[in-house]
C-alpha cells in the first residue's frame, strides 16, 4: 500500500512503546515522528489505556455510553490526525494515505463496539493484562542490564532514559494537576451556564477539562455525570486524554520541534468528538438528576 512501516508503531500509546517502535521502523524519518507521537498519542492511547481502563474502571450501566463515546472520538479521529499532520509539514493526501491502516483497524474496533460490545470489553481487558505484564517484564530485564551490563535483550533502551522520561512527566503533573483545578474553580459559574445550554451538568464539562491531564479522573466522574455528557466525556478522550501532562511531557523530553503538531492533533480530534457527539446526542438534550 505503500505506508511507510513506522504507522504500525503507532498501535501502542506514545509513551508505552509507540514512539520507539515507530522510529525503528520508518522510512522516513518525519512519518516516525508523525506516527511515534501524534498518532500513537491519539489511537495507540486508546487502544491500550484509553478503552481497557475505562472499561475496568466504570460501573457496568455506564459502559454503553463510554462505549457510544469511543466510536464517536473514533470516527471525528481523522480530523486530528490530518490537522497534526498538516502541522508536520504533510500534505493531507499523505495523512489519508498513512493512516488508512489506522482508519481500517478504527472501523474494525467501532464496529466491534456496536455489534458487540460485551466481547470487546473482555478482548481489551485482556490486552490491558497483557501490556502490564510485559512493561514489567520490560522493566526487569531493563534493571538487570542496568545493574550487571548483561544485556539480556541487546538494543533495549537503557532504563536511565526511561526514568528521565517519567521524571519528565512527573514534574509536569505536578502542575497541570493543580492548574486543572484552579481552572475548575474559576469556570464554576461559566460551566454551569454552558452546561445548562449544551443539556449537560457542569460535572460533565469539568470531566472533561480534567481529562486534558488524565482519563482516569475523567473516568471516575462517570456516576456523577448525566448521560450526554458520558458520551460526550468519552469521545473527548479519544483524542484529548493526558495532552497537558504525559504527551506533552513525553514529546518535550523526546522532540520538543513536534509539540505543535501534537497540541493541534488532540486539540482537533477532541473539539471535533465533542460537537459530534452532541449531534448524536441530540435528542437526549434534558439533564437527568
Amino acid at each position: 500500500m505503500g505506508v511507510d512501516p513506522a504507522m504500525f508503531g503507532s498501535l501502542l500509546a506514545i509513551d508505552m512503546g509507540g514512539y520507539q517502535l515507530a522510529k525503528d521502523l520508518a522510512e522516513d524519518p518525519l512519518l516516525g515522528s508523525y506516527g511515534g507521537l501524534v498518532v500513537a498519542a491519539v489511537f495507540g492511547c486508546t487502544i491500550v489505556f484509553t478503552i481497557p481502563v475505562g472499561m475496568g474502571m466504570i460501573s457496568k450501566a455506564d459502559r454503553p455510553f463510554f462505549a457510544q463515546g469511543i466510536m464517536v472520538g473514533l470516527a471525528a479521529m481523522p480530523v486530528g490526525l490530518a490537522v497534526g499532520g498538516m502541522l508536520c509539514g504533510l500534505s493531507i493526501l499523505t495523512c489519508l494515505h498513512q493512516n488508512l491502516p489506522i482508519f481500517v483497524l478504527a472501523l474494525l474496533l467501532l464496529l466491534g463496539l456496536w455489534k458487540i460490545p460485551q466481547k470487546m470489553v473482555k478482548g481489551f481487558c485482556l490486552l490491558a493484562e497483557g501490556i502490564r505484564w510485559l512493561v514489567t517484564i520490560g522493566l526487569v530485564l531493563a534493571a538487570v542490564e542496568s545493574l550487571t551490563g548483561w544485556a539480556v535483550l541487546p538494543g533495549m533502551a537503557p532504563l536511565e532514559d526511561a526514568m528521565a522520561t517519567v521524571a519528565s512527566i512527573g514534574i509536569v503533573l505536578l502542575g497541570s494537576l493543580p492548574l486543572a483545578e484552579l481552572i475548575r474553580r474559576i469556570l464554576t459559574r461559566p460551566f454551569a451556564w454552558l452546561g445548562e445550554r449544551l443539556g449537560m451538568k457542569p460535572q460533565s464539562l469539568t470531566a472533561m477539562l480534567v481529562g486534558l491531564v488524565s482519563a482516569l479522573p475523567t473516568l471516575s466522574m462517570y456516576q456523577d455525570m448525566d448521560d450526554r455528557g458520558k458520551v460526550a466525556a468519552g469521545a473527548f478522550l479519544v483524542s484529548g486524554t493526558s495532552l497537558l501532562a504525559a504527551h506533552m511531557a513525553f514529546t518535550v523530553s523526546t522532540e520538543p520541534n513536534m509539540l505543535g503538531p501534537l497540541i493541534g492533533a488532540k486539540l482537533a480530534g477532541a473539539f471535533a468528538a465533542v460537537v459530534a457527539a452532541l449531534w448524536v446526542t441530540r435528542k437526549t438534550n434534558q439533564v437527568k438528576n
